[in-house]
């Protein structure tokens, strides 16, 4: 018997950089969208280093972050999200400090998501040719420990009590880019909207066409679950549903 495709009711997508998410997940959160699911895009950084133009001095920073978060919340319209929460890391020297973690608890007690989505932290290499950038890793590491134990556990950061931030248990863990996913989910009715929500980030793409590529991506990844396109994941259920009385 095939397993029920789990659709939360809210879902939290931590990512380190404008374009992460729509590079990554955008079909998933697209779907999750079209069935209900309220989504709540956290951005870490604003993408602030994305620009290797030798006449862009450091005083473009800001006015680079202030675009791409702008193309984020453009990106995140076209997917059907309507919450997008920046928290002004600076780009390309994230940690995955005990402070980043404190403010992504924060926002999971306030939000109150099902199911938090992030990248897998463990994974450096993929492939021959990307190696996994750092601010990914360190936003993903904070996104773990803040779902667990952090979000969950009255007597860590107890300021946050004293702030109104009760603690919640989140139910699901969906780790992107993990180098053994055990769970697909089919996006070839949001592939369209993936590609368009991804172009929204002319800062990075510049002349460059995704649409090629994120449907090969698409493509490959279904065939190992016998789907037409598909976005894949590991999953760790923190909570388990009870089964309802008859």
């Amino acid at each position: 018997m095939k397993e029920k495709e789990f659709i939360p009711g809210i879902a939290m997508s931590i990512q380190a950089h404008p374009d992460d998410q729509e590079f990554t997940i955008a079909g998933t959160l697209a779907r999750w969208v079209q069935h209900g699911c309220q989504v709540i895009s956290v951005i870490v950084t604003s993408g602030d280093a994305g620009s290797n133009e030798p006449s862009r001095e450091a005083d473009y920073k800001p006015i680079l972050a202030h675009l791409r978060e702008d193309e984020q919340i453009a990106a995140n319209l076209v997917l059907g999200i309507r919450e997008t929460a920046f928290l002004h890391y600076p780009d390309g020297e994230l940690q995955a400090t005990l402070g980043l973690r404190k403010d992504l608890t924060r926002l999971i007690r306030l939000y109150k998501p099902d199911l938090v989505v992030t990248g897998d932290p463990t994974r450096v290499f993929h492939g021959p040719n990307y190696i996994n950038h750092p601010d990914h890793r360190a936003a993903a590491e904070a996104a773990i420990f803040a779902t667990f134990p952090s979000a969950g556990t009255r007597l860590i950061f107890t300021d946050l009590l004293d702030q109104g931030y009760e603690p919640h248990n989140v139910k699901k863990l969906y780790l992107h880019g993990a180098e053994k996913p055990d769970v697909w989910v089919d996006i070839s009715g949001t592939l369209n909207l993936k590609v368009a929500a991804l172009k929204k980030h002319a800062s990075q793409l510049g002349d460059w066409d995704p649409t090629n590529m994120i449907r090969e991506w698409a493509t490959d990844t279904g065939k190992e679950a016998g789907l037409p396109a598909a976005e894949a994941f590991k999953v760790m259920t923190l909570v388990e549903d009870k089964p309802q009385e008859n």
